[in-house]
């Protein structure tokens, strides 16, 4: 397995830790979760890699989402 590839597997993990852990929080769905999360700031600086935020524990990513979604 290449770097890129792990990098995309570790990625791949991590959006979907963050995304069950939205949708439990909030209390609803999996679509649901996915949506507010794809369509967020912090899913652009994960994929971007932007100040190594990826590799922050899920549940503090998590909370950060949850700050982006409150000021909304």
């Amino acid at each position: 397995m290449t770097d890129r590839e792990l990098e995309n597997f570790y990625r791949e993990h991590l959006e979907e830790d963050i995304i069950f852990a939205l949708a439990e929080r909030r209390n609803i769905t999996s679509e649901e979760a996915m949506k507010l999360y794809y369509s967020s700031r912090l899913a652009d600086r994960i994929h971007d890699g932007e100040f190594g935020v990826q590799y922050l524990d899920p549940q503090v990513l998590t909370d950060i989402l949850e700050d982006e979604l409150n000021k909304l």
